[in-house]
């Protein structure tokens, strides 16, 4: 059985080129909308939290290459929407 109250977190470092800007920020969301479970994202540990849903606010965040994103992750489908996240961003996003 699931653990409903629990939140997976994980870190990812941005190494691809032009870091979180407009392709590789669609990409995120759009992965992201894949899962049920909410995923957040911060440029820091604690915070402030970004809805990785939505396209506007990943973009908003404006990450540049070095940084690292951080996420939290609740939801029925929890470690495989950490694992997809993290893998998109450990491989550049597909575009190198």
């Amino acid at each position: 059985m699931l653990d409903m109250d629990r939140t997976l977190t994980g870190k990812a470092l941005l190494t691809n080129t032009i870091g979180l800007h407009a392709r590789p920020s669609v990409k995120l969301t759009q992965l992201a909308k894949r899962f049920q479970s909410s995923i957040q994202l911060a440029l820091g540990e604690a915070g402030p939290w970004i809805d990785a849903k939505s396209p506007v606010k990943v973009m908003r965040a404006r990450a540049p290459k070095g940084s690292t994103l951080y996420f939290n992750v609740a939801g029925p489908d929890d470690e495989a929407a950490l694992a997809a996240i993290l893998a998109l961003i450990e491989n550049k996003f597909g575009e190198e």
